[in-house]
């Protein structure tokens, strides 16, 4: 296969990965590439799957400026109501050396199409599928390195469950999870009985079981940049088929998974309440418990690693400047362990 070069970046790709890239109308100095999503065409989740949408795709979404010899490249996924747009993630994994590839998963950010059901799965292999393809991509774009999976929140539920889908080959060389979604448990998701969960999201995969504003949302516009259309101030409805969906990968997570790559599992120091004024809002998890975090991540791998932000909040990469530090050099830190191994 013959090489081209990517433009003033200095390292080589191959000419179908030179293809098929466009400038994203989104980001300055970056580009993106459209990709059609795998859909599940039979098996008891077929029904939910189908309830979000015909024709899913998957965007990937890559800074132009990539480091001219990466030591690896970083694949990152968002989480519910989200899609990539933390550019400055993107600039300190460069800085470390590192390339930096995002998917916005299916009916999320750049991948949300008229007659989808944003941020909707009713299974979480949609998800799983296109952090596959992202992988792949990534394994073709920079070959020869590391591939280190980096997930937020849902998205870090999803790599948790793909990686130990992928523990024997085709998997991600580590994997970092960002505030992963492991438990429903004093979450921002009103629980409903699985028992009953079950059966409604069969029968009614688009009923709405939790709705309201995302304070957290919110609070992050006035100190991010990005669009409301994409992340929500105003929330994005939780669904019967997608939640049936999240219980059963947390389930699993539950009985303990076996990822076999070394994982970084990264939480604030504390949760607090999703309220819209408060001195903490900044300085704690709103979003998730962060004790059910810490209980199930030892139960993940073989090889499990910890840290913890103090003043983090939900996404700590979206943080204040100190914690944010904390966490982008443990992120970083953690990264030169996997290119030295």
């Amino acid at each position: 296969m013959t090489e081209a070069t990517d433009g003033g970046a200095g390292r080589p790709r191959t000419a179908d990965d030179a293809a098929g890239w466009d400038p994203d109308p989104l980001l300055t100095g970056h580009e993106v590439r459209t990709l059609p999503g795998w859909r599940p065409g039979s098996g008891p989740s077929w029904p939910a799957v189908r309830a979000g949408g015909a024709a899913p795709v998957l965007t990937l979404v890559r800074p132009v400026d990539q480091p001219p010899a990466a030591r690896g490249v970083v694949v990152h996924l968002h989480g519910y109501n989200d899609y990539y747009f933390e550019t400055h993630l993107a600039a300190a994994l460069r800085d470390a050396g590192w390339a930096f590839l995002a998917v916005d998963a299916r009916r999320a950010g750049r991948s949300l199409r008229p007659g989808d059901v944003p941020h909707y799965q009713g299974d979480l292999r949609e998800q799983a599928s296109d952090l596959g393809r992202a992988v792949a991509a990534a394994r073709t774009a920079w070959p020869g390195v590391p591939v280190v999976v980096h997930g937020h929140s849902t998205g870090g539920l999803v790599a948790a469950l793909w990686a130990h889908a992928h523990r024997v080959r085709g998997g991600a060389d580590a994997v970092v999870l960002n505030s992963p979604f492991l438990s429903v448990e004093r979450s921002w998701v009103t629980p409903l009985q699985d028992q009953a969960l079950r059966p409604l999201a069969r029968s009614a995969p688009l009923r709405v079981v939790s709705s309201g504003p995302s304070l957290y949302a919110g609070r992050m516009r006035e100190r991010w940049e990005f669009d409301t259309e994409l992340k929500r101030p105003d929330g994005v409805p939780v669904r019967a088929g997608w939640l049936a969906a999240v219980r059963s990968g947390q389930r699993r997570v539950a009985r303990g998974l076996d990822i076999a790559v070394p994982v970084l599992v990264a939480r604030s120091a504390r949760s607090g309440a999703d309220l819209a004024e408060g001195d903490d809002l900044d300085t704690v998890d709103t979003v998730l418990d962060v004790s059910t975090i810490a209980a199930l991540a030892p139960g993940l791998g073989r090889d499990v690693r910890e840290v913890v932000v103090e003043d983090g909040v939900h996404d700590l990469v979206l943080s204040a400047e100190g914690p944010r530090g904390v966490y982008l050099n443990a992120l970083t830190c953690f990264l030169a362990t996997v290119a030295d191994r």
